[in-house]
């Protein structure tokens, strides 16, 4: 009865000294354990929980492999205090020398550390051994198993454990859903969604959070909205994950206003949820709300981590806002965070879109590591650049690193084919190299080829290509084919195309304009009236032109013929000194682009007013001699414009920096990197 006692009086004091972290409390029953030199498996058990509570795992092994005999708990606390602190490789090593029979517990403490180091053959091992012993269907198993077999992206697997899990279980189904959504298979996570509403009552917080995730992938906004007012009657709004994920399913549904208000509700609100709203923003082109959130959230002494920056990066990527990124950059050298893999890409990718193509790839060169994004958004930064030779020599660079090439990174090879003209290697690429790699191709690599027939002049091929791909259907392809046929005097095809787009895209103004200018340059003006007179009919107007230009902290925006600008005098004297200037060397002003019916003297009034020009001129009057100029615009840039530009950089000695719709031209002593295709 003594010796009973003793041993309940030492469990207890182990216990409470392992809740209050008293080292030292435990550290005495140990010494007195040594010094009465009486086992007892029981009590060294609780010695090991002890240790490993504290922290102290080289002291837990000791006990361990100083006990004559053990038990499975003795294994599976051992194995835990391994886990918890992160020591997989150890908890297996453990499982391999195991001298100690395998319950319950231990098997699914030894699977959960296969799934953390992605070790697929000895989960598949622990599984095998599981079905021996019986313990397959064991519900701690089963979850461990499909948690491993999700993890080591073998969905398949995860789907027959899946099948043998009875009744309803949160965490297997919340693996299921995030197992499926890590593979892309949409139709796996959507019949495991349908198969849990029916017990929305048990569903955890977890469950909420992938569910939601499942509805941002798939952009089920119905359904999101629904297990939104589920959460509500809940009150799981409040949870910071929970409402995390509905900024996240708002924010990919396109409902920036909804994510906005599902953050706002958090009572506590963390780095996660701030990142997420600010995703938010980002996905829906709200760049400057989301870099305002990033100056509020500091503003609250939350710290930006890596993806933070990110976010906040890639908003100043959207507004070409080459300052701000650098202001960032700055600052993620401040904070640690600038070698990060995720804030490197997105450095790459706001200087490839701010124009500074150098700062992305001295970025790329000084990365401690690279992944498929780092290669993808540099080669198609040079592609956009116009820089097709440094895409294609940096795409056989990725293959010489072994680095796989992705869908997008075929993406960005096509597009250098099309500036360089290379058909045979773009139609080699598309063939064969992505069929290779198991690499599916999709519209965005049709919409490349049919560019690259189109600038190697291959017209009718290009039209063959787009009805012989199943891509008839894609306006983009087809507008890629009709600016085409202007560049190549090409104009019967060019009609017809036109007519197939206004089929398909009524309302598309670009095509109008288009198709006027080909009649304009035809001589054809009866065309010319009758385009003017269906836009009318149609009610078709012009997008007004705007763009935007960034001259220390402040940004100035320009809208085409607004005579209303705070500098519109200046301007104006600047716009007309420089028309003076380039007339000198053979500027003429290109009426055909000027869709308003009105006399020649006003038409080129128009076109001087077009707001690139006035985004220019305010540039050169507000930077210093010799800046580089870079230029946003929000519709493809005139056939005028691009002309007048290149002159102009020609008599102000200046490199003019062009982001559109379609590409960058980089402008430079009367040339651009476009070739003046486009």
């Amino acid at each position: 009865g003594g010796a009973a006692l003793q041993l309940h009086a030492a469990v207890a004091v182990l216990r409470t000294a392992a809740a209050a972290g008293k080292l030292s409390a435990g550290k005495a029953v140990h010494a007195h354990m040594l010094r009465a030199s009486h086992f007892h498996v029981v009590l060294h058990n609780h010695l090991i929980a002890f240790y490993a509570k504290c922290g102290c795992l080289g002291l837990a092994r000791r006990v361990f492999d100083a006990m004559p005999s053990r038990n499975p708990v003795s294994g599976s606390l051992l194995m835990s205090g391994y886990a918890s602190s992160g020591r997989h490789g150890d908890a297996l090593a453990l499982l391999r020398a195991a001298d100690f029979d395998l319950n319950e517990y231990v098997l699914s403490t030894a699977v959960s550390a296969t799934a953390q180091v992605r070790s697929y053959d000895m989960g598949r091992q622990c599984h095998g051994h599981a079905v021996k012993s019986g313990l397959a269907e064991h519900h701690y198993v089963c979850n461990a198993l499909l948690h491993m077999y999700c993890q080591c992206a073998h969905v398949e697997d995860a789907v027959k454990v899946f099948e043998m899990v009875p009744g309803f279980d949160a965490f297997a189904f919340n693996s299921m859903i995030n197992g499926f959504l890590d593979k892309g298979k949409f139709d796996g996570s959507v019949r495991v969604v349908r198969s849990m509403v029916g017990q929305v009552e048990q569903w955890d917080h977890v469950s909420y959070v992938a569910v939601l995730g499942h509805c941002a992938s798939t952009k089920e906004l119905l359904l999101g909205r629904q297990v939104h007012s589920q959460a509500l009657k809940r009150r799981l709004e409040l949870n910071v994950y929970v409402g995390s994920a509905l900024v996240d399913m708002y924010g990919k549904c396109e409902c920036a206003c909804d994510a906005h208000s599902a953050f706002e509700v958090l009572p506590e609100k963390n780095v996660v949820s701030w990142t997420a709203v600010m995703t938010a923003y980002t996905q829906n082109e709200l760049f400057e709300e989301a870099l305002q959130l990033f100056l509020d959230l500091e503003m609250e002494g939350i710290r930006p981590n890596e993806f933070t920056y990110a976010v906040a990066l890639n908003s100043c990527a959207g507004l070409a806002a080459l300052k701000n990124g650098n202001a960032l950059s700055a600052s993620a050298v401040k904070t640690g965070h600038w070698g990060a893999l995720s804030v490197c890409n997105a450095l790459i990718n706001m200087y490839a879109k701010s124009g500074s193509i150098s700062d992305a790839w001295r970025v790329f060169l000084s990365m401690p590591c690279r992944d498929v994004v780092s290669w993808n958004s540099i080669i198609i930064g040079y592609a956009h650049h116009g820089l097709a030779r440094e895409a294609m020599r940096v795409f056989h660079d990725m293959l010489s690193a072994e680095e796989a090439p992705s869908y997008v990174t075929f993406v960005g090879v096509l597009s250098a084919c099309a500036q360089l003209g290379l058909v045979d290697e773009g139609l080699y690429y598309l063939n064969i190299m992505m069929k290779e790699m198991g690499i599916k191709p999709g519209r965005e690599h049709y919409t490349c080829m049919v560019g690259l027939l189109c600038r190697a002049g291959r017209l009718d091929e290009a039209e063959q290509f787009i009805l012989s791909n199943c891509i008839g259907t894609d306006v983009v392809a087809w507008k890629s084919l009709l600016g085409s046929c202007q560049v190549y005097k090409n104009y019967g095809l060019g009609h017809r195309v036109a007519e197939q787009i206004l089929e398909l895209k009524p309302n598309d103004v670009g095509t109008y304009v288009l198709l006027s200018n080909m009649y304009a340059k035809a001589n054809r003006w009866d065309g010319v009236v009758k385009v003017r007179k269906l836009m009318r009919e149609r009610g078709v107007r012009k997008e007004p032109g705007v763009s935007w230009i960034q001259v220390g902290s402040e940004v100035q925006v320009f809208t085409s013929d607004d005579k209303n600008h705070q500098w519109i005098n200046q301007i104006t004297i600047k716009l007309k000194e420089l028309i003076d200037q380039i007339k000198v060397i053979g500027y003429a002003p290109n009426f055909a682009v000027v869709l308003h019916d009105v006399e020649d003297e006003q038409k080129e009034e128009h076109l001087m007013y077009h707001s690139e020009k006035m985004a220019l001129a305010f540039g050169l009057i507000h930077s210093p001699e010799g800046a580089t100029i870079r230029i946003m615009k929000n519709l493809r840039i005139c056939d005028d414009c691009h002309v007048a530009i290149k002159l102009i950089s020609l008599v102000t000695r200046r490199r003019i920096v062009i982001r559109d719709t379609v590409r960058f031209h980089c402008i430079e002593d009367g040339v651009c990197s476009c070739d003046d295709y486009w």
